[in-house]
């Protein structure tokens, strides 16, 4: 099954691999509590709305793919920007491996994209990531 979120943010793929790091999910998903465990910058253990899971992480084209080895649903997501049909767009899209599930299950996979959707538009560092660079000197400021 597949679950799509879109984020209205403006970033790219760069600085959604320098901000989604293990160790700061927790601050851009509140479906994600805690890291609890980091084996390394790609792989460790986190406590979400499921339980406690393995999960690797992956930068890939457009950003960066999450994936729950030990989970029996093999739940895994991606989390990218500057492709069509809305390349402007920060794209949450989430996996499992089922074609049918139960419907309690299947609304907080839901929410959980809704989360990652509330919480990378609530990120002004990605926000503001893409945006031109702050003027550094006074001179800075003087038009041209």
């Amino acid at each position: 099954m597949e679950f799509f979120g879109l984020a209205e943010v403006r970033t790219d793929a760069k600085r959604l691999q320098q901000c989604l790091s293990l160790d700061r999910l927790p601050e851009f998903c509140a479906g994600i509590s805690s890291l609890v465990k980091a084996v390394s910058e790609a792989e460790g253990e986190v406590y979400c709305m499921w339980g406690h899971f393995a999960l690797r992480r992956e930068n890939i084209n457009g950003g960066v793919r999450f994936t729950m080895p030990t989970c029996p649903n093999s739940l895994a997501w991606t989390v990218t920007t500057g492709f069509p049909p809305s390349p402007e767009r920060v794209v949450v899209h989430c996996t499992i491996n089922r074609t049918e599930h139960d419907p309690d299950f299947i609304a907080s996979i839901e929410e959980f994209v809704a989360l990652w959707v509330r919480g990378l538009e609530a990120s002004p560092e990605l926000v503001q990531g893409c945006a031109s660079a702050a003027p550094q000197a006074l001179g800075d400021l003087a038009a041209p």
